[in-house]
This record gives C-alpha cells, sequence and structure tokens, in this order.
C-alpha cells in the first residue's frame, strides 16, 4: 500500500492522512479511472499530513540538522528539506528501508541532504545539543516512550522543537477498548495513552507548546481508504474507535528545555 501510494509522486511515507476529501477530483466512481483517482487523493492526503507536522517544528534554518525517527522510506524528510533546505537523518530499523529512501534521495539529488540510516532511535550516534529539531511520525507506539524521549532531550539542542504525530487510546475510558487492542494486535504494536505521552515528556524535558486533536482531520482518510482496492481489514477498527472517542490520533509539539 505505502508504495502504490508513493508512486503517485515519488514520496514515499509510512502514516496516514489529515484534511477534507477533494470530491471534485474524485468525479465519478463508475469512471474506468476513479481508483486512480482515489489513490492519488489519499497520497495527497498523507502528505498534507507530513505538511501538518512540519508547521509546527518552528523556525528551522539551512544550516541545521533535523531527525527523523522512525523514518520509514523518507518521505517525511525529503519533504522537511524541500521545505527548509536543511539536512535531515533518518534512523530506521529496515535496512530495506533505508536503502530504499538513500536511492530516492539519490535519485532526487539531495543525497547530500537527505540520508537514512539503519539505527536504534532509542540510542542514535548524534551528539548531545546538535540537532535543532526532530520528530516522530506514527512511530511512536512500538517503544517506551521514557526511553525515546530520554534520546531525543539528549540530541536536540537547549531550545529545539520536537514533534509527533500519533494514534492514542483515551485515559478517561480507564483502559484500551477493543477497538485500540485489536489495532495493537494488527501492526504488533502498543499504543500510549495521550496521558503517557505529556507525562513522559514532562519528564525528559521537553515542555509541549502544542496539543491538536486531529481525530476530525484525519476520518475523512479512512472512511476514503475503506471504499477503496487497499483495504487491509483494519480499517473499521480505526474509524468505530476514532468516532466512539475511544481512541484519538494528536500532534504533540514540545520544546526541550
Amino acid at each position: 500500500m505505502n508504495l502504490r501510494l508513493g508512486d503517485v509522486d515519488g514520496l514515499y511515507h509510512h502514516h496516514y492522512g489529515v484534511g477534507d476529501v477533494d470530491r471534485a477530483a474524485l468525479g465519478d466512481p463508475e469512471d474506468a479511472a476513479y481508483e486512480k483517482r482515489l489513490v492519488a487523493e489519499l497520497h495527497r492526503l498523507e502528505s498534507a499530513q507530513t505538511d501538518v507536522l512540519l508547521d509546527h517544528l518552528g523556525d528551522i534554518g539551512r544550516e541545521d540538522t533535523l531527525v527523523d525517527a522512525g523514518c520509514g522510506r523518507g518521505g517525511s524528510s525529503v519533504m522537511a528539506h524541500q521545505r527548509f533546505g536543511c539536512r535531515v537523518e533518518g534512523v530506521t530499523l529496515s535496512s530495506a528501508q533505508a536503502e530504499f529512501g538513500n536511492r530516492r534521495a539519490k535519485e532526487l539529488g539531495i543525497e547530500d541532504h537527505v540520508r537514512a540510516r539503519v539505527c536504534n532511535m532509542l540510542d542514535t550516534p548524534f551528539e548531545k545539543g546538535s540537532i535543532a529539531a526532530s520528530w516522530n511520525n506514527e512511530s511512536s507506539m512500538y517503544v517506551d516512550l521514557d526511553d525515546l524521549f530520554a534520546e531525543h532531550a539528549r540530541f536536540l539542542k537547549t531550545g529545539g522543537r520536537y514533534v509527533t504525530i500519533t494514534g492514542c487510546w483515551n485515559p478517561k475510558y480507564g483502559q484500551p477498548s477493543k477497538w485500540v487492542s485489536q489495532i495493537n494486535a494488527h501492526f504488533e504494536c502498543n499504543i500510549h495513552s495521550r496521558r503517557e505521552y505529556l507525562r513522559a515528556m514532562a519528564d525528559n524535558r521537553l515542555v509541549p507548546q502544542a496539543v491538536v486533536d486531529l481525530t476530525p482531520a484525519t476520518l475523512p482518510y479512512w472512511e476514503l481508504r475503506a471504499t477503496s482496492s487497499l483495504v487491509t481489514g483494519i480499517e473499521e477498527a480505526f474509524i468505530e474507535s476514532y468516532k466512539d472517542g475511544s481512541f484519538q490520533y494528536v500532534l504533540i509539539a514540545a520544546d526541550r528545555v
């Protein structure tokens, strides 16, 4: 699925989308080209999600270095460089993803500025205080949050910005709902609550500057995806958990103090 969406324009993501669906761009569902347009629309929404994340990184200069933690095939890294002109270091546990991302950066002629490496994002080689900003785009549910934020706090400079976009379960429900448990099982991850994110940030010198509920903005993506040939079987769990409030899609931007 990620490859098919990325083939639209060469930006390969590993996350979901936000924003209203452009029904005019989709056209008539009976048209032979409708599915192709639907795939392009899903990809537009996932790139829009990256734009929302980049909007919260603050004032980034061309001489700065950013870290894309859990970079996947590098779509967010490429977009960050295209926007800011800076250097972006991506880390992933997958050698296949790193090779793909580095090959794509070379094809774009930006290999001197965008690089992916095989690395545990809980133990990176970046020097203390050397990074202007960093992020996790739907990758924080695979690790312990205290370990993750301790590492970001270590390599971020004082005043550096950290941003995460993630799904999290709603603590007012007391425990993860059946839908959240289904998502955990499907992706073999451990979704955290929003309260856990804020507590772990506070314990690791990351002070939230913005907490944005993106749940209403991501629901159109899921409802459109559920009508496509790209369905994976997990769409219902996302849609129903977002609607009943047990699962939320949030952005948290925090500064290193």
